[in-house]
């Protein structure tokens, strides 16, 4: 029987964009494990949503019990009212962070998901830390390209506005 695993997620953004990172506590009985990773340019959306992600990601074990505390309402609500899965009938279309929703959805569905919002900077312990990884990671030496960032804010400057010709 798969085990139950508890995930706390945070991400930050030092400017929105800016640099960022996001920071992740997974636990299972007396398991514990933490992620976190710094980008160069990023918005606060893409790492709450990334940290969910790896989170996800870490996990080996397909059909898991999960339990998911995010302090992010764009990710809590987005689940938990059913709207991500309205933007992936319509294809993403005019949704930011379109990359980032496809692989949680895949990931989602190898696992019986529960998102849970908490209110950030309220005391919650491992929320506290999920914080304090993401800054720090946003604050590393040696920061990743967030490629999914760069090519949405590519394809926004491609062309011109047909309509301001």
């Amino acid at each position: 029987m798969p085990p139950d695993i508890t995930i706390y997620t945070d991400g930050a953004a030092r400017g929105n964009p800016g640099p960022g990172g996001y920071g992740v506590v997974l636990m299972s009985g007396k398991r514990r494990k933490e992620l976190s990773e710094g980008f160069r340019l990023t918005t606060n959306n893409r790492m709450e949503l990334l940290a969910v992600i790896k989170g996800l990601e870490a996990l080996k074990i397909p059909g898991s019990r999960v339990t998911i505390y995010t302090d992010s309402k764009y990710v809590a609500d987005a689940v938990t009212k059913g709207w991500v899965f309205q933007w992936e009938q319509k294809g993403f279309k005019k949704k930011k962070n379109p990359d980032l929703w496809k692989r949680f959805l895949e990931l989602f569905r190898q696992h019986k998901v529960q998102l849970v919002w908490v209110k950030g900077h309220n005391n919650i312990r491992e929320n506290e830390r999920c914080d304090r990884l993401a800054v720090e990671a946003s604050y590393g030496k040696n920061l990743k390209e967030d490629t999914g960032y760069i090519a949405s804010q590519q394809d926004n400057t491609l062309f011109d506005n047909p309509e301001k010709g």
